[in-house]
């Protein structure tokens, strides 16, 4: 009877866990969505070169974003199973999704005035859990140079 009530306490974790992180994935995917419109006008490429190198450069500055993305329960049981089972862990491509826009629009937020973003990279890192092999989170640096033209 133990075993039974123990194992339901996992699959109500594993349900709300799903509800909850969905709703809250739909609701950081809006804001990005709603962010990227407000930042089309700031170009950013991961060319070295200049968009447009006729134009004179008045300075230029080396600008990050980062951001920290928590793994939801359900997001880890699937984890769980697929590295049990073995395969592509699909449910974890919208996690990745998001801390590399997110990141992205961070960086943009950093330098509002700038004209492009040239040079720009990201770095990926997981962060791990009390076990051994388990993460919880992921974190996501955007970097990249902004430049400023000449008025």
């Amino acid at each position: 009877m133990a075993e039974l009530a123990i194992l339901g306490f996992w699959l109500c974790l594993v349900v709300v866990g799903y509800f909850f992180g969905r709703a809250a994935e739909a609701k950081h995917y809006e804001s990005i969505h709603s962010r990227e419109k407000t930042w089309l006008h700031l170009p950013s490429t991961s060319l070295k070169t200049l968009l447009d190198p006729a134009r004179p450069v008045e300075r230029s500055e080396l600008v990050y974003g980062n951001v920290v993305v928590s793994i939801d329960y359900f997001k880890q049981a699937v984890l769980g199973l697929r590295s049990f089972i073995g395969g592509a862990v699909t449910s974890h491509e919208t996690l990745i999704d998001r801390a590399r826009r997110e990141a992205v629009l961070r960086l943009k937020e950093s330098c509002p005035d700038a004209h492009e973003i040239v040079n720009l990279r990201l770095e990926a890192m997981s962060i791990s859990g009390k076990r051994p092999g388990s993460v919880t989170s992921v974190e996501v640096l955007a970097y990249g140079t902004a430049i400023y033209f000449a008025k």
